[in-house]
């Protein structure tokens, strides 16, 4: 009997070591309070690293080695109210490279929102239906990033994380004006709703395929072969830069640039002059802002 209770406890174990497919570290910081108690901020961070951590996103099996990892950085920017906020959350994960210790960054943006939220609100699931603002926030989250991750290993494997995270979007009641910057097509035109048409939009799909190149043909091939890995690279920048030209105002080529950038200069250090220069070429037309930043493969 006792044996048959010791396999149960394993078996159990075994599935919630692979259930889950998030390793996300949350934190909440609330620098300037005059109304709340800071004990509630804490309260909403274990919650979120529970809901983002614990919840079973996917039908895909996950082993502890495998779940991706993050962050999510959420700073209070002010108190409208005593239980509505307004925060800028930064948004980060990142991905191991092939026979590497190095972990390439896969998503790096800020994302600035309001919300309610009393102590001890439940979190819901929002992937089939709308609860309230918040729950909504931190279910889409969680696709976006399945959805670029997933990118990186076949091709357009994000699609139905991107679908997911796309419906969440479309969920949301059209009354509700207060959330019409951050979440509708005639808010913000780089809001959450023109980051899932751009994703599922078939003159963004290029772009989504040189990703995949990126990675499974140039980062996780750069060890055994770096001139060719450098020119695969290359390769799939042309192709983005093309899209950027097709799609001039489109919010992926922003999310890209500020997640590759730093990788981009480092990986091009090591290549010839020419190649340099044609990166360099690229990038400050993606990067206008950044141009400086590439000086140093011009």
């Amino acid at each position: 009997m006792k044996k048959n209770f010791l396999f149960v406890i394993l078996l159990l174990s075994s599935i919630a070591l692979k259930a889950q497919e998030l390793n996300i570290n949350v934190k909440v910081s609330a620098p300037r309070l005059n109304l709340v108690d800071p004990k509630v901020f804490q309260t909403l961070e274990k919650q979120i690293s529970e809901f983002i951590n614990n919840t079973k996103w996917t039908d895909d099996e996950f082993e502890p080695k495998e779940k991706i990892e993050g962050n999510l950085n959420i700073t209070i920017t002010s108190e409208n109210s005593a239980t509505n906020f307004s925060a800028d959350i930064y948004v980060q994960t990142i991905r191991p490279v092939f026979n590497s210790s190095y972990k390439s960054q896969v998503l790096n943006f800020v994302d600035k929102v309001s919300f309610d939220y009393q102590e001890f609100q439940p979190i819901e699931n929002s992937s089939n239906s709308y609860y309230d603002p918040l729950s909504s926030l931190l279910t889409y989250y969680p696709y976006m990033m399945l959805g670029a991750d997933y990118d990186t290993y076949s091709l357009l494997g994000g699609d139905k994380h991107y679908q997911t995270a796309q419906k969440i979007v479309q969920s949301i009641p059209s009354n509700l004006t207060s959330m019409k910057i951050e979440w509708m097509s005639d808010g913000n035109n780089r809001n959450k709703y023109w980051m899932m048409e751009n994703m599922m939009n078939p003159r963004v799909r290029p772009l989504r395929q040189a990703i995949y190149e990126y990675y499974i043909n140039s980062m996780d091939r750069m060890n055994e072969d770096p001139s060719r890995s450098r020119a695969v690279m290359l390769s799939a920048l042309t192709t983005i830069n093309s899209v950027h030209r097709s799609y001039p105002n489109s919010v992926v080529i922003p999310l890209f640039v500020d997640s590759k950038r730093n990788e981009i200069i480092e990986i091009f250090k090591g290549g010839g002059r020419g190649e340099q220069s044609k990166v360099y070429g690229i990038m400050v037309n993606l990067d206008p802002a950044q141009a400086s930043q590439y000086n140093s493969i011009r």
